[in-house]
């Protein structure tokens, strides 16, 4: 069966558009610089806050700077069309202009003052205010987004749709009081945080749904792309009901400053996530600039690069943001990075069609803290994973899976039975918790008999290592105590339950650590109070840690606690994991796998944030677990071109690239004996 455009690999180029430059757009320049970026599909500004093109819908702000003799949207369109490039219409229904409010009113967010959202008060120049437009409203429905789509599908031959800021903000306008007691029999609380769980979800779907089958009317086979949450509650799969294509932003804003830096993982974690469905394969929105407030300039090109290659290395689809186009925009190193890296996705998005990720272990993903620092951990110590959230656990997920970890807090209610079916059947589950209500579910296989207590945060306190010549200790032999802090559950193992680790409890309070050092003994330097156990159930074994130690790991990025984890990790697969590098934080490795080949991304972010410069990697040493019967086989580097040093040995690959610079995909290729 053919595919259909959006099917097949994207590389695109957005140009948020700034309404003065209008005059300054020349279709064929900017579709031939689409070619040049190494772009094949085109985001542009059509309708919502701005027309792009001569409406006819009332209340619809037709852009000032329009030409008055010329379509420069049918013209941009016709451009792209005849270079082979898709356009895709960007519209943005969740503001509009003040003159707007004056006739419709109840149109609008009210706040819980009963008054109006209104964007940008104090911007200078000429300008009108903005005021949000609530979702519930005749405005992003059926009295003016759905006239709109209906407008412009009918008068251009766009391929596809983006929804822009379809989200939900807090509204009491009467219209959400109105719709909120049918729908729960009781009023809108005054505060957000007292709504109902699915009333925002369930305001976006409705109005996107509308706006969903306006487009199916026009052209049943035009794509609508809409944003997804990578660490919100909701089903992403009841998502492809109302839209075709899911893309998430991964700003990287270092206007925030260097102490509130986004993690080095984020591009990365978005994509696992978005991956998650398995139908098409999700979007990656990288903005150009460090924040949105210096939205006119960009990213240093080291910490740029290291940031745009994440998403085709983990299997999305890059889509570059850029304030404007070539003309008119003032930092050309953006055109440059941008170029270099689609150059780059180009090369390896044929070799990945079909590629399946390759894992060691399931991360059981609620986008809690807890759930981010088992990401940290296992980006930072190169493990290989694969995220899934609640909603998509079934048996036969989990079944596939080598091992499964859950983290602290994850609501395991709905899916306690599965797990431990999991177990039993032979499986292998990591766990941490202190939380006894989110323990309940699964206390059958813990190797616990009961859980005593929660206690206090604790700090100055260790972890002892009882049997440090286990491979849970690989690296760590030296060390007889581990720096701990945090909560931890006191438990009483099950006679059968053998204990690895256990608590060393605080020596002094914290504000007498240090002062006087003769009094630093420690006063009970040995305890039964376990901190790792591991029990057997049925076929499978449980690694259970009744403590934080993914906050440890995100708090405090200690090279014991990600040993620690890592280990844990490699437990899981008895200490046969897929890959294994020789390598500092900072670099990044995600595995795929088709019938006869290994496919494995290194993105290189090693160096103080935000990169300013690219620290080449030399010698790049790893080692790849085959799969059993591998003959024949052969290894190249796709992207650089590097020379790869390879031994084949005990059924692992050892290899030495000899030079990684920002990003670089292996192929390892092989056939199996009969």
């Amino acid at each position: 069966m053919n595919k259909l455009w959006w099917q097949k690999p994207m590389r695109v180029i957005q140009t948020n558009l700034q309404v003065k430059d209008t005059p300054l757009m020349n279709p064929d320049k900017i579709a031939e610089e689409v070619l040049q970026l190494c772009g094949n599909t085109l985001v542009m500004n059509v309708g919502g806050i701005y027309a792009w093109y001569k409406s006819k819908i009332p209340y619809h702000h037709i852009n000032e700077y329009l030409p008055k003799d010329r379509d420069i949207l049918a013209e941009i369109i016709e451009s792209c069309h005849l270079r082979g490039i898709n356009v895709v219409g960007r519209f943005d229904f969740s503001k509009t202009d003040d003159v707007v409010y004056q006739q419709k009113p109840w149109w609008f967010v009210r706040n819980q003052q009963g008054e109006p959202t209104i964007y940008g008060k104090e911007r200078p120049g000429e300008w009108s205010l903005l005021y949000s437009t609530c979702l519930n409203s005749g405005y992003r429905g059926d009295e003016f987004a759905v006239p709109v789509i209906h407008e412009v599908l009918s008068h251009y031959n766009l391929d596809g749709i983006f929804l822009n800021a379809p989200h939900y903000e807090f509204c009491g306008c009467q219209t959400c009081q109105d719709k909120y007691q049918n729908k729960y029999g009781e009023k809108i609380p005054e505060k957000p945080e007292l709504l109902k769980s699915d009333w925002a979800t369930e305001s976006i779907r409705e109005c996107t749904e509308k706006i969903y089958r306006a487009i199916k009317e026009e052209r049943e086979e035009l794509p609508l792309i809409l944003y997804y949450n990578p660490i919100g509650k909701e089903d992403l799969r009841e998502q492809l009901d109302y839209c075709d294509l899911i893309c998430t932003e991964s700003q990287d804003i270092l206007s925030a400053g260097q102490n509130n830096l986004p993690p080095i993982w984020k591009p990365a974690m978005t994509m696992k996530v978005g991956r998650s469905l398995e139908e098409n394969l999700p979007f990656g929105i990288i903005h150009s600039c460090p924040g949105m407030d210096w939205r006119h300039t960009g990213l240093p090109e080291a910490e740029y690069q290291f940031w745009m290659s994440q998403i085709p290395a983990n299997g999305g689809y890059i889509w570059h943001s850029i304030t404007g186009f070539s003309d008119t925009v003032p930092d050309k190193s953006i055109l440059k990075n941008i170029k270099e890296i689609n150059t780059m996705a180009s090369l390896s998005e044929e070799i990945m069609q079909e590629a399946k990720i390759l894992s060691d272990s399931v991360l059981l993903w609620d986008g809690k803290e807890s759930g981010t620092g088992w990401f940290e951990g296992l980006t930072a110590t190169q493990r290989q994973f694969d995220v899934v959230k609640v909603h998509q656990v079934t048996e036969a997920k989990l079944q596939s899976a080598p091992s499964i970890i859950v983290s602290e807090g994850f609501q395991t209610q709905e899916i306690g039975e599965k797990l431990i079916s999991y177990v039993k059947q032979g499986g292998r589950l990591i766990i941490e918790g202190t939380n006894k209500d989110c323990l309940q579910p699964l206390m059958s296989i813990l190797g616990t008999e009961a859980i005593l207590e929660t206690s206090e945060n604790l700090t100055a306190a260790y972890l002892r290592m009882e049997k440090a010549k286990q491979n849970l200790f690989k690296g760590l032999s030296e060390k007889e105590l581990l720096p701990y802090r945090g909560k931890t559950a006191y438990i009483k193992p099950c006679q059968n339950a053998e204990v690895f680790a256990t608590l060393v409890p605080p020596f002094a309070p914290l504000d007498a650590v240090g002062a006087p050092p003769e009094r630093a003994s420690i006063l009970s330097p040995k305890t039964d109070i376990p901190l790792i156990v591991t029990s057997k159930c049925g076929k499978g074994e449980v690694l259970f840690l009744p403590f934080q130690l993914s906050w440890l790991v995100q708090k405090y990025g200690l090279p014991e606690h990600l040993t620690l984890m890592k280990n844990c990790v490699n437990w899981g697969v008895s200490q046969n994991p897929i890959i294994e590098v020789e390598a500092p934080y900072g670099l990044q490795v995600s595995a795929f796998q088709k019938e006869s080949e290994i496919l494995l991304h290194f993105v290189n972010g090693v160096g103080k944030r935000p990169l300013t410069a690219i620290i080449p990697f030399h010698q790049l040493a790893f080692s790849v677990r085959l799969p059993e019967n591998a003959k024949d086989i052969s290894v190249s580097s796709c992207l650089a071109g590097q020379k790869i040093a390879v031994e084949n040995k005990d059924g692992r690959l050892f290899c030495v690239l000899e030079k990684l610079d920002v990003w670089d995909m292996i192929r390892i290729y092989f056939h199996t004996k009969n």
